[in-house]
């Protein structure tokens, strides 16, 4: 058997599995003929890739390894995707270097030959944002294990469903007139998220990258100005963009927030790295593994035509935040009944029941909430203010769910289109937990739609009574508006 043979045939583990590019690298190694071991901390949401024999999903929480299930001892290379942008975490460094060590601790016992980490560039690594030296210390760790570290740096990656380009696009596409803070003017290689992914696989089991560190990024250096305003030229906008350099950085994640589709959390890290610049000065990744990266303009015309196709695989919103949700979801896929108040109705349906289906599956994002639609987003602002989701983060698919897609400041955690049955569980700000349940039922033609809320303490039952009066006509209208 040649070399070839032998890493198309090897068993590879990938961490952070349903992230943006975790996602996509399932996708990839297994049409490349690996067999991969999907490593989830949600259970119940398992990456939905039909006849993909190849494919074993691990459950367990890197965090904690007490209920981590077993992976096997023959694994031949480790991915570590795993990171903590989706929450404010006050012990970031702290946080990402035990979950690392956890991580070493675990393919040490293995025969993997070879651990593969997507990090971000760093050039200044004495003023370094609490961000870039939590990747820094993740770096450490794997590189003084017993397991070969490949090392791959990243600049800003632009692909349908990342951050950063979530934030380009919110930006030029909602601000004919923007008034910027001084990273603006960082220094920058953008990436398209398919020459990612052709780096992640092309170190795989390579002797020449094992104990290497890389920099990878796109053909042309910019800022983040020039990148904004390229943007709007391929776009055909006009847009003015003034420089307000008093802007500190949490003043510009707040004003992220209110502009664009992600959160603050992921805000945060974004601009505190924003502040410094990520450029590809190391080129040694050139001579291991030739090849041309797409141009910046092209990566955004491929995300587009995702989009417009309706093929985003993953999105930054796919990274669940477990400290707001039960990791087991089969516990909860099943709404409570008891300590709960809940707000029931039925409606006659009066159109074809394929089309109440489709009305309920198309839920949320561009599509909204058919009912008093302005009061959503208001519900949405307000939970951005005080660090939520909010409403602008959308869904993958206007059409399609799978469990695990996020709707707006909703997680999908049942979608059964047989029984026609659809839960939503709330991970907006909420003093207690809320679920959104659709049942479709064939023979009486009627669709039951509840919505139930489990208050925590007492200010969870004043939140209830005070927001009674307006959930009782939102849904109301909305249950007839489906229906009807």
């Amino acid at each position: 058997m040649d070399a070839s043979e032998e890493i198309k045939m090897a068993k590879i583990l990938v961490t952070g599995s349903t992230g943006f590019i975790g996602k996509r690298l399932v996708y990839q190694l297994l049409e490349q003929g690996h067999e991969v071991y999907a490593l989830s901390r949600i259970r119940g949401i398992e990456p939905k890739i039909a006849g993909r024999s190849r494919l074993h999903v691990i459950f367990g929480d890197l965090r904690d390894l007490a209920g981590m299930e077993p992976i096997p001892e023959d694994i031949e290379a480790a991915y570590y995707l795993v990171h903590s942008m989706a929450s404010v975490v006050d012990n970031l460094l702290e946080e990402e270097r035990k979950t690392a060590q956890n991580f070493v601790s675990l393919i040490e016992k293995t025969g993997c030959k070879q651990s593969i980490y997507l990090g971000g560039i760093i050039e200044d690594d004495i003023h370094l944002s609490p961000h870039l030296r939590s990747r820094l210390a993740v770096e450490e760790v794997l590189k003084n294990s017993k397991v070969n570290a490949t090392i791959l740096r990243a600049s800003i990656i632009i692909g349908s469903g990342s951050a950063s380009f979530e934030i380009i696009r919110d930006l030029v596409e909602k601000l004919p007139v923007m008034t910027t803070p001084r990273w603006i003017h960082s220094r920058c290689h953008p990436i398209g998220v398919r020459d990612v992914l052709f780096y992640l696989t092309g170190v795989l089991l390579n002797p020449l990258c094992y104990g290497k560190t890389f920099d990878i990024g796109g053909p042309e250096e910019m800022s983040f100005k020039e990148a904004l305003q390229r943007y709007a030229k391929l776009r055909k906008l006009k847009r003015l963009i003034l420089d307000i350099p008093l802007l500190t950085p949490r003043l510009s994640s707040y004003w992220l927030v209110l502009v664009t589709s992600v959160p603050f959390s992921i805000c945060k890290h974004l601009v505190e790295s924003m502040r410094q610049n990520t450029r590809k000065l190391n080129t040694s990744i050139d001579a291991v593994l030739p090849h041309v990266c797409i141009s910046y303009e092209e990566a955004i015309r491929l995300a587009f035509q995702k989009i417009a196709q309706n093929e985003v695989v993953s999105t930054w919103a796919d990274a669940w935040d477990l400290k707001t949700v039960n990791a087991d979801t089969e516990n909860f896929i099943r709404v409570p009944q008891e300590g709960c108040f809940k707000e029931v109705r039925t409606v006659k349906i009066k159109v074809p029941i394929e089309e109440v289906q489709r009305r309920i599956w198309s839920i949320g994002g561009a599509q909204g909430w058919y009912s008093m639609n302005w009061t959503w987003k208001v519900r949405g602002l307000i939970d951005q203010l005080i660090g939520g989701k909010g409403l602008n983060r959308g869904r993958r698919d206007p059409h399609k769910l799978v469990v695990g897609d996020a709707v707006d400041f909703w997680r999908v955690i049942l979608a059964d289109e047989k029984k026609r049955h659809l839960i939503l569980y709330a991970e907006m700000k909420l003093p207690g937990e809320a679920w959104l349940e659709f049942q479709i039922d064939e023979t009486a033609k009627t669709l039951k739609q509840t919505a139930t809320f489990r208050p925590k303490g007492v200010w969870g039952r004043i939140y209830w009574y005070v927001s009674f009066v307006f959930h009782l006509i939102i849904f109301k209208n909305m249950a007839k508006a489906i229906a009807t």
